[in-house]
């Protein structure tokens, strides 16, 4: 039975780690040196899509075919009716192509964090070199350990869904829109309450206030919000002005309106930020805070080891579902 699962799954596992061998070798000939990173953008962005895509991949070109094709063509009852057990012939397919799933996730992973290591600590550093801190949305997810979790969970969806549905594209279109629907409720729903966030009232200063969100109105820009300095490297929940009570301010007071310069006489002469900046600080006298919520870069490793316990549960939940619906296969 072993043989026959791995038969099954030679060639698509041969086909990603042989890509991961070359991925290695690229990544290793190029990997950035402190300094200026503009000519990595392709490679850093090349290295995200791979490692958020590759579970994906997995759950829906190794999970769903090494079920469904059999199901489908009727061959797994030619299995059951000699001394494999259902649950045997689950448990081999699973124990075969779940880690051989995980392990590639997982090097792939370690392989583009560790090539891109610089460039992540320089955006720690400094958010102006345009290049998010790995703790934010888009960069955990393609770092670290979490990736690992992505592919046993997307691996073993795919075997449930081709369980339920027994037709193989169409149990490969499923998995991948769960996947992707899991993947994008995560980041939203769930990572920013797994550790209560830090929060700070933040006085507003000429010095604190970073930015000025406006609106264009029947009289020219209307301010509606302000940012302020935010800490390096983190990932910002919140950031928005408050009222004496709490309450978030949006869009500001009329009291500010005439903050923002009217149409300069020489449109190439740049407005005066300070001043402008010091006038919205009016609103401090008037009671309003600017609330600032968190996630710091300290927490990154913490959140990866979260991320990753949650999704292996998911795993086994998912997997146990599996195990109880074989049952009822005919």
């Amino acid at each position: 039975m072993t043989w026959l699962t791995w038969r099954q799954l030679r060639f698509p596992v041969a086909s990603v780690y042989a890509a991961l061998a070359l991925a290695g070798v690229v990544l290793a000939v190029g990997r950035p040196v402190h300094g200026d990173f503009g000519d990595q953008e392709f490679r850093y962005l090349g290295s995200l899509l791979a490692v958020q895509l590759l579970p994906a991949v997995l759950g829906v070109f190794w999970g769903v075919p090494m079920i469904a094709r059999e199901l489908e063509a009727g061959t797994h009852t030619l299995v059951w009716n000699q001394s494999v057990t259902r649950s045997r012939w689950l448990a081999v397919k699973l124990g075969v192509g779940a880690p051989a799933a995980v392990v590639a996730a997982g090097l792939l992973s370690l392989l583009v964090t560790w090539w891109a290591d610089p460039i992540d600590t320089a955006a720690g550093l400094d958010t102006e070199r345009g290049f998010e801190p790995r703790v934010t949305p888009v960069v955990f997810a393609a770092r670290g350990i979490a990736p690992v979790g992505y592919a046993a969970f997307a691996f073993v969806l795919g075997v449930a869904v081709a369980i339920l549905l027994r037709r193989t594209v169409t149990a490969m279109a499923v998995t991948l829109v769960v996947y992707v629907a899991v993947q994008l409720v995560v980041p939203v729903a769930v990572r920013p309450h797994v550790l209560p966030p830090v929060e700070e009232s933040v006085t507003l200063t000429a010095r604190t206030i970073a930015g000025i969100q406006t609106k264009t109105g029947p009289n020219g820009e209307v301010p509606q919000a302000l940012r302020v300095v935010e800490p390096a490297g983190a990932w910002v929940l919140a950031n928005e002005t408050a009222d004496a009570d709490g309450v978030a301010a949006h869009p500001l007071p009329a009291s500010v309106d005439d903050c923002l310069p009217s149409s300069p006489a020489d449109p190439l002469t740049p407005p005066d930020l300070d001043r402008i900046r010091g006038c919205f600080a009016r609103l401090d006298d008037l009671g309003y805070r600017q609330h600032l919520a968190y996630q710091p870069a300290s927490r990154f490793w913490p959140l990866q080891w979260v991320e990753l316990a949650l999704y292996l549960a998911l795993s086994a939940l998912v997997t146990w579902f599996c195990f109880r619906r074989l049952r009822h296969l005919s």
